[in-house]
Parts: structure tokens; C-alpha cells; sequence
């Protein structure tokens, strides 16, 4: 096979020692030379040629770009632009693969051309942090090998896969097998009984062999997961308000199995939105309605922990802002998907193929890619916005809320906890109030009559309807506010 390009861009001068570590490392590593040429502009004997059409001809040509971004933007051409800047834009028109490695400092100290370009690779890719010289040349390592492994160039079995020789059977709950047979009986009609030993249900599952567990195993059954594998936690919190401050008003570690997680997270944010109940006034059954659908919340919750990297130190974060849901997994998309094709129809490409087994036979997920489109479904039924997906410092699923729309979709216009308490004792256009005013407490006679189309006295009267019912109440004059009293 040829050689394997590696580009390593970076302002020259800020990095001076660091690219020259992983030049010299790169080529003298048992591994990578016999794989890997790399390329730094220091290495370039003087020719008759321009620099900038130099360094770009070789990102061209290049397999792998390394970008490391610091505090400086560097030399600046007659465009405005910097050498480093041009090297990442002819990557990625190249479609090149793009390695981003980012000096861990306060943005407040970089030059404000480098945060802007930094903004523009956190859109696509998920970049990397780094401390100091050895912590970058660990990072690269790492990622240079999984290049290796998903160019198929290095064969190494899934991590879920992988045998754990630290563990027996004794780690395995008794009780967390027969409860998988009997969910997986039910829901899928798995053949074996729950009568069947461990043994045999964890070679069915391909979880165990000879006398070896794999991970997958550990992280699906095992009595303290945690003990082998401390960052599959799942770590949920609750914030008042729409940025992340501390201290977390709501705060849980959740530990267990993976069953148990998705279950335990799941309910955290449940028992944190608005949940709406009806009256029978449209028939026997009494509507409910959450905020976000549970299907959302749950497919979000799931596919992180299915499909995050379980080598990573980080954790599945699940947290609740004030406008919105944001699910963090330290995972990444599989070579063949982008963003864009994520929303599509596409095949599914499971990053633990062994874990992604078992959760579609306890039925906790699908087998045919189609969660994000579940997602996206779910919400435009609900009638919330679009889920925004992104690549950060990991995957992040981003579901937006809409005060009120839990009561709207039991039929009524009233948000907050007060839809099946107040329905039935106003009209529709007192409901409307109502709803308007939750949006927006301020809210004058006069928008409401703008916004429901009637005259600011038929307002007046409905208000007054409100205030009678003590359901309505005015804080204040001029500048005040309006309380709901439910």
C-alpha cells in the first residue's frame, strides 16, 4: 500500500517544538513508519517556489490532516487570512481527514480570527484538547490509530467485543440475565427460557468466550459495571435557566447496567417537564401529555449510551435547561455518516455492534438506523422545533421546549400545571389569555386583543372573568405583571 500523508499545520512559530515532537516521533514509531510520511514546512529545502503554493500543493496531497490551534493566528495574507487558516479550507474542500487538536485555554486569550476559525471546525468535527506537549502526542497517537483501524489498515476487534480478563462469571447478576430472557421473550421472541444458565445465554449473545467475557457482557449484566468501567455512568442535571452554573440546582449520578441507566436517566428528565392531565369531557380515557414525547427522550438517552466510545473517559451527560434538552455522548459518527446523512435514510452503522444486540432484543431500540428520524418525527408531531445535531468535544442531541405545548396537545391552550385543573371552568378565549400570558406575563390588554383579534374591552371582560375565578391576579400597575393563581 502507499504511504499514508500526514499534514501538520499550525502557526509556525507558536508550535515550533511540538511539531517537531510529532515529526520525529511519527517517523521513528515502529508502528506509524511503516504506515505514516509526514509533512511539516520546516523540513522543505529552500526552492524556487511560493510558500503558500508549497504547503497547499502538500495539503492536497495529503491523506491525513493535523491542525493544532492555539493563541495565535499567525501571518496574515492580503485576504486577511493566515497560512493555517488556508490549510484547513483546502482540507476540507479536499475532503481530506481532518485531525483538530486545540490548546486547553480561555478564548478570552486567543486572537479573535483564531476563535473564529475554531468556531468553524466545531461545527463538523469533533476536536480535541490538549495541555501540553506529551498530552498532544498522546492524542494524536490515539487518533492515528483509529485511522489505522477504521481504514481497515489495523484489525482490532469493537471494544464491546473485546475480552475482559479482569472479570469472571461471578460478575455476571443472575437476576439481570432472567429478566433480559423474559423482556427479550416478550418483545422479540427470543428462543432461549429463563430457565437457561448464564453460561448459555451469554454465548447466544456472543458475550462470552471460552471461559473470557467481553465488555459488552460486563456493561449489559454486570452486578458493578462501574468497578471495570467508571465512566459509563450517566450523569443528569437540572438547571433553572438556559446556561450551566453552578451550584446544579439537580444533580445525579446514575451507575448500573446499561438497561438500567437509559431507565434511570430516562425518568430523570420525565419527572422534570411539564405533564399535562385532561378532563373526560371528549370521552372515557383521560388525555395526558408531556412536553417532549417520552419517545424522544428515550431514543435520545439510548442511542448515546448504545453508540458512545466506552474507551473514553467522558460520561453520557443528560441535561435540562430552562429551553431545551441537551444529551452529550463521548462518541463520534462512523466514517460513513456526516450530519447531513444523518437525518436521512442510511443503513445502520452501530459503533458496539454486541451492546446494539442486545438493546433491540429487549426492544429498547431498532435495528434499521432509523432513531434519528424517530426523533425528528416524534418532535414535529409534538409541535416543537427540529432537534439540532452536532459534533463537539463528542455527539450532542440538542431537543428544544415549548412552554405550554403539553397542555395544548390534550386539547387545550393552557401551559404549566394547570391545563386539567382550570379547563373546564373557562372559555376557549379565556384560555387563550391564559396561554398568552403564560408565554409572556407582561403582556398588555392591548397584544392580547392584537393577538386573539377582538377589542381590548372584550379582553377587559375576560380578564375580569379571571380575576372573579381567582385564577387571574395583577401584580402591580403600568409596569407589573400578571400572576396565575392554580
Amino acid at each position: 500500500m502507499h504511504s499514508i500523508k500526514v499534514f501538520i499545520s499550525s502557526v509556525q512559530s507558536e508550535f515550533a517544538a511540538e511539531r517537531r515532537l510529532l515529526a520525529d516521533y511519527l517517523r521513528n514509531d515502529a508502528l506509524f513508519r511503516k504506515f505514516c510520511e509526514v509533512f511539516i514546512f520546516e523540513d522543505i529545502p529552500a526552492q524556487d517556489r511560493l510558500a503558500n503554493d508549497l504547503y497547499i500543493d502538500e495539503v492536497r496531497n495529503c491523506d491525513i490532516y493535523i491542525g493544532i490551534f492555539g493563541k495565535e493566528y499567525g501571518y496574515e495574507f492580503e485576504d486577511n487570512t493566515s497560512p493555517t487558516e488556508r490549510e484547513f479550507d483546502s482540507a476540507t474542500l479536499s475532503q481530506k481527514y481532518r485531525l483538530i487538536f486545540l490548546l486547553n485555554i480561555p478564548a478570552k486569550e486567543r486572537h479573535p480570527k483564531m476563535n473564529a476559525l475554531i468556531k468553524k471546525v466545531s461545527g463538523n468535527l469533533i476536536y480535541g484538547k490538549f495541555s501540553s506537549p506529551a498530552e498532544l502526542l498522546s492524542d494524536v497517537y490515539s487518533s492515528l490509530v483509529n485511522y489505522l483501524v477504521e481504514k481497515d489498515i489495523l484489525r482490532l476487534e469493537p471494544f464491546d467485543k473485546s475480552r475482559n480478563y479482569e472479570a469472571t462469571l461471578d460478575d455476571i447478576s443472575i437476576e439481570k440475565i432472567k429478566w433480559f430472557v423474559e423482556k427479550a421473550r416478550e418483545e422479540r421472541a427470543f428462543p432461549l427460557s429463563v430457565t437457561s444458565s448464564t453460561e448459555k445465554v451469554l454465548t447466544h449473545l456472543n458475550l462470552l468466550r471460552g471461559k473470557d467475557l467481553s465488555n459488552a457482557a460486563l456493561l449489559l449484566f454486570g452486578r458493578q459495571p462501574q468497578r471495570f468501567f467508571i465512566s459509563s455512568e450517566v450523569k443528569c442535571a437540572h438547571f433553572h435557566g438556559t446556561k450551566v452554573v453552578k451550584p446544579i440546582p439537580f444533580y445525579q449520578v446514575y451507575k448500573g447496567n446499561l438497561f438500567e441507566l437509559v431507565d434511570q436517566a430516562v425518568n430523570f428528565v420525565l419527572s422534570k417537564i411539564d405533564y399535562a392531565v385532561g378532563t373526560r369531557t371528549k370521552g372515557t380515557q383521560v388525555p395526558t401529555s408531556y412536553e417532549i414525547p417520552p419517545e424522544v427522550i428515550e431514543e435520545a438517552i439510548v442511542n448515546a449510551v448504545a453508540h458512545r466510545n466506552y474507551s473514553s473517559n467522558g460520561s453520557v451527560q443528560v441535561m435540562l435547561f430552562a429551553d431545551r434538552l441537551e444529551i452529550r455522548n463521548p462518541g463520534h459518527l462512523p466514517p460513513a455518516l456526516t450530519l447531513e446523512t444523518l437525518v436521512k435514510d442510511h443503513s445502520s452503522y452501530p459503533f458496539n455492534p454486541l451492546i446494539a444486540e442486545s438493546l433491540y432484543l429487549a426492544k429498547y431500540i431498532e435495528k434499521m438506523g432509523t432513531g434519528i428520524q424517530d426523533i425528528l418525527e416524534h418532535c414535529e408531531k409534538a409541535g416543537l422545533q427540529p432537534p439540532e445535531f452536532k459534533l463537539d468535544d463528542g455527539f450532542v442531541v440538542t431537543i428544544w421546549r415549548k412552554k405550554g405545548i403539553a397542555f395544548k396537545n390534550i386539547g387545550g391552550q393552557i401551559g404549566g400545571q394547570i391545563g386539567g385543573q382550570i379547563g373546564g371552568q373557562i372559555s376557549e378565549t379565556q384560555q387563550l389569555i391564559i396561554s398568552l400570558i403564560i408565554e409572556n406575563n407582561k403582556i398588555s390588554r392591548r397584544e392580547i386583543a392584537e393577538k386573539i383579534k377582538i377589542n381590548e374591552s372584550a379582553i377587559q371582560k375576560h380578564i375580569n372573568k379571571l380575576k372573579q375565578l381567582r385564577i387571574l391576579e395583577r401584580i402591580g400597575e403600568t409596569r407589573g405583571y400578571w400572576k396565575i393563581n392554580v
